[in-house]
């Protein structure tokens, strides 16, 4: 890495001081030499950076281990990133249930916390499950709430920038709440709200089944499916956020719902009623006729869906998450019928952090936020600027 020399001295030393940061962080510990070498700084910059970063307590200096045997003159001085000098927050709310992760400043996870809530509870309930849930969490892990220094946010809809979903026709109430805003009240750090689909595909990109892949799509697939894409390792949220809304097709002259398809009666299943839905995928593997007629007719719609996107953007990998994903029958008729329609069919996989996925995601996309911050790297795989 070339020395930076002239210009505005305050940045130079923020850009030294990232440089040193980043270094540290890639390794377990690392003297004084062994940093100069790596960032191509002279030893006094560095020696002067990384007495800054023990003062702003990000890093400390390591005790010497005498157990081997000692070499004359004075040990090497050595140090390490300090990864618990803050805490991060990933965050689900979903139909069922609202979760939460916490993890250190390397985005080690030291513990999650999942609490269930009605399908039909008005949002206040909801949110305040999600903040019952966090104060569990913080407390069993001995957090203090003031060293979080990011939360992210996993919810359904489509969510604009600061945080207000501008629709969210799957939660009561949750179309134009101001969500980022109600979750700031809660933490005196940036609050991040992304769709939940999207927050699922940043997770299998960095932990998930998409890890080796940066063209992918994450299907969050259901009765009102969702889907979230990156291209090129980058979020894709198109203009307004409603990028992968594909739960909509069937506005386009395509009038009968998902929840008709999959309907053994007269009657549509609700949206959310996910044990109906199971219990048809049940008498289909059974070999009831209407609900295999059923499934097939839902599986069909799920696949035009997907189609429909995998067109537009020619992933490498399609994942398969949500409830649906752990339904028998969603992977071959997928790969059968995406290599009929689709020129060049991508590769199929299931979810690899299932239920997890989503607020593995707001984690990730809270440590994207911090990374930005304390290294000063200028465009991350997820960036998006934030209020």
């Amino acid at each position: 890495m070339g020395r930076l020399t002239g210009g505005d001295p305050s940045l130079l030393r923020r850009i030294n001081s990232a440089v040193v940061l980043h270094a540290l962080r890639a390794t377990d510990l690392a003297t004084l030499t062994e940093i100069t070498r790596v960032t191509g700084l002279s030893r006094p910059t560095v020696e002067g950076v990384v007495e800054g970063l023990i003062a702003a307590g990000l890093v400390v200096e390591t005790a010497v281990d005498d157990s081997g045997t000692r070499r004359q003159g004075r040990p090497a001085r050595r140090f390490r990133f300090r990864a618990e000098a803050g805490h991060l927050l990933g965050l689900e709310i979903g139909p069922h249930r609202v979760a939460a992760v916490l993890s250190d400043l390397d985005g080690k996870v030291l513990g999650t916390a999942a609490k269930d809530v009605d399908e039909t509870a008005p949002a206040d309930e909801r949110i305040e499950r999600l903040r019952t849930a966090v104060a569990d969490l913080l407390r069993r892990a001995g957090v203090a709430r003031n060293s979080l220094r990011a939360v992210g946010v996993g919810s359904p809809g489509i969510v604009e920038a600061d945080g207000t979903v501008r629709l969210g026709t799957a939660l009561p109430e949750w179309t134009g709440l101001q969500l980022g805003e109600r979750l700031r009240r809660s933490f005196k750090c940036p609050v991040l709200v992304e769709n939940d689909a999207n927050a699922a595909a940043v997770a299998e990109h960095w932990k998930g089944a998409a890890t080796e892949s940066d063209d992918i799509v994450f299907v969050l697939a259901g009765l009102s499916p969702g889907a979230g894409a990156l291209i090129g390792g980058r979020l894709h949220r198109g203009y307004g956020g409603a990028a992968g809304e594909i739960g909509a097709l069937h506005l386009l002259g395509r009038e009968v719902r998902p929840e008709t398809l999959l309907s053994t009666t007269d009657e549509p299943l609700h949206p959310l009623d996910e044990q109906a839905v199971a219990q048809v995928f049940a008498l289909a593997r059974q070999g009831d006729e209407r609900a295999g007629a059923a499934v097939d007719r839902f599986l069909q719609r799920l696949v035009h869906d997907v189609a429909a996107l995998v067109l537009a953007l020619d992933p490498e990998l399609v994942v398969v998450g949500g409830w649906a994903a752990g339904l028998d029958g969603v992977l071959e008729p997928l790969r059968r019928e995406l290599a009929r329609y689709c020129l060049r069919p991508p590769r199929v996989a299931l979810s690899v952090l299932g239920e997890a996925a989503v607020a593995t995601g707001a984690l990730r996309l809270a440590l994207d936020h911090v990374e930005e911050q304390l290294f000063a790297v200028e465009g991350t795989a997820t960036a998006r600027r934030w209020p």
